[in-house]
């Protein structure tokens, strides 16, 4: 396995530093310094761009993205365990890391990077989804960032992209859809990670529109896809009864038959019904 830097293999790090991933962290370390690289690149150009990377672990991604070229990198790590692993990082590219050791849920990235920024990240599978609801949910759009470039199982990549009608269409694929284009840039075998997960991921991209597609509010959308989803296999006016007594009407309104599933209305119809609620 060729090197990206000067740096140790990942394994003599891991080594090193006795770290051993956390499955209460959600952590699965990938180790191949190649794709780590590789990964780095589909967030595109990065020379002019900082970039959020949560959940660095021993550093991987955090070396694939310096090497590729990216402006400044912060790094947010939960476990103080990776932070002396990290620190090296910091010393052999001086200037452009910056470790925080927190969550990353608490963190305001613009108090720390400057824009243009994008988000890298092999996110922690125990709190990877709610990370990327809450940048794509933000009241305000355009988001903090370009775009996003994250690690997921493969069956959450799949729920991100998926279309209308398909049993993995559902408040993933809305939310991502409504304001971002998204595609599967590649995928990884459990075996690429130590542990190896008993699944595999997927690397989503996501790269943020200037404008929703459609007209919402962001909390409304949120929690009527949310509700909708949630109870799939109901028809919409029993799903949505906890939206409000109303609901039948507002689906009506929104040209939405009351008796339609979930997995059959479109990203354009359940706008226009988050429409008809806030206006109630």
């Amino acid at each position: 396995m060729a090197q990206i830097d000067g740096l140790p293999p990942l394994s003599d790090v891991i080594r090193n530093h006795e770290l051993s991933a956390k499955k209460s962290l959600g952590q699965n370390f990938l180790l191949d310094l190649n794709l780590t690289a590789k990964i780095a690149r589909q967030a595109g150009d990065l020379s002019g761009c900082d970039v959020l990377e949560v959940g660095p672990g021993p550093g991987g991604l955090t070396r694939g993205l310096l090497a590729e070229g990216a402006r400044r990198v912060l790094a947010v790590e939960k476990d103080p365990r990776c932070l002396p692993a990290l620190a090296e990082i910091t010393a052999a590219y001086p200037g452009q890391l910056q470790v925080i050791e927190g969550d990353a849920l608490e963190i305001n990235p613009l108090e720390h990077l400057t824009p243009p920024i994008r988000v890298a990240a092999n996110l922690p599978y125990n709190v990877g989804t709610e990370l990327l609801v809450r940048w794509l949910t933000p009241k305000d759009w355009p988001p903090f960032w370009q775009s996003l470039t994250l690690m997921f199982q493969r069956e959450v990549a799949e729920r991100i992209v998926a279309a209308p009608g398909s049993k993995k269409y559902g408040r993933l694929a809305l939310l991502a859809q409504w304001r971002a284009d998204a595609r599967i840039v590649m995928e990884l075998p459990p075996e690429a990670f130590v542990p190896a997960p008993k699944v595999h991921s997927a690397v989503v991209h996501l790269t943020a529109l200037e404008k929703p597609r459609f007209e919402a509010d962001a909390a409304v959308l949120s929690r009527v896809v949310g509700a909708a989803f949630n109870q799939r296999r109901k028809m919409l006016r029993a799903a949505l009864k906890v939206v409000g007594p109303e609901i039948e009407d507002h689906l009506r309104a929104a040209g939405i038959p009351p008796t339609e599933r979930a997995e059959q209305v479109s990203l354009e119809a359940f706008c226009a019904l988050a429409r008809e609620i806030a206006r109630s």
